[in-house]
């Protein structure tokens, strides 16, 4: 059965960077209800993407939810420079985390949503501790670096697994699913629980951005 509201993010990994407002403008207008942005430094992941200017720039442009995804090294270091930018919630790897729940904390201290992502190897048992404390909580359905992959199947029992995690919590945090996300592995996806859908390629790669955005709203 699926799920009366689901949310779409698209990526802005995927616009063309040469006219950045331009797309991001035409997700916003095609019904899009938040932003992906995907920040990257090369060390955690394979490959560099941009860093709190951009983000304050396009936050002129934009009245859209950011939803800023740090793929980085100690992320806590940026965390300030990305909440100034403007970002509405901020998501951090499990991975990428020594302290999580202090990393956590700092995020929520600022007034923000605060999410944690997990690696396709990643085990679903390791947030039983931090739960409670999340807003959203991001299943990677690729391994994080790069757009237009495709869709890691494990990752529809992964996300079965998570809710019935949360639901034995009595927890109702978002569940965010980021990597091969089209109008067939969104509804696989949304089957097994999930809320809010990541898309990159498959919006802004579109001939039809609205037809492509309206057919992940489940």
């Amino acid at each position: 059965m699926l799920l009366a509201l689901v949310l779409v993010a698209p990526s802005i990994l995927s616009a063309n960077f040469a006219c950045l407002g331009e797309d991001i403008n035409k997700v916003e207008k095609a019904g899009a209800d938040w932003l992906h942005i995907d920040i990257m430094d090369g060390h955690f992941v394979p490959n560099l993407t941009i860093g709190p200017q951009v983000v304050a720039d396009i936050r002129k442009r934009s009245r859209l939810f950011f939803d800023v995804h740090l793929m980085i090294e100690k992320p806590e270091t940026l965390i300030p420079s990305f909440v100034e930018a403007g970002a509405d919630l901020i998501t951090v790897h499990l991975e990428a985390c020594v302290h999580l729940h202090r990393v956590i904390s700092l995020i929520k201290g600022y007034g923000i949503k605060a999410g944690v992502a997990l690696n396709p190897a990643t085990p679903v048992y390791l947030l039983n501790d931090i739960a409670s404390e999340l807003d959203l909580v991001l299943v990677m359905s690729v391994n994080p670096g790069f757009g237009g992959q495709t869709f890691i199947s494990g990752a529809v029992e992964k996300i079965k697994e998570l809710k019935q995690l949360l639901d034995n919590k009595g927890l109702n945090p978002f569940i965010q699913v980021d990597g091969g996300i089209n109008e067939t592995t969104g509804r696989r996806v949304v089957e097994a629980g999930a809320n809010v859908l990541v898309a990159g390629s498959y919006i802004f790669g579109s001939s039809d951005i609205e037809k492509a955005v309206q057919s992940l709203k489940f």
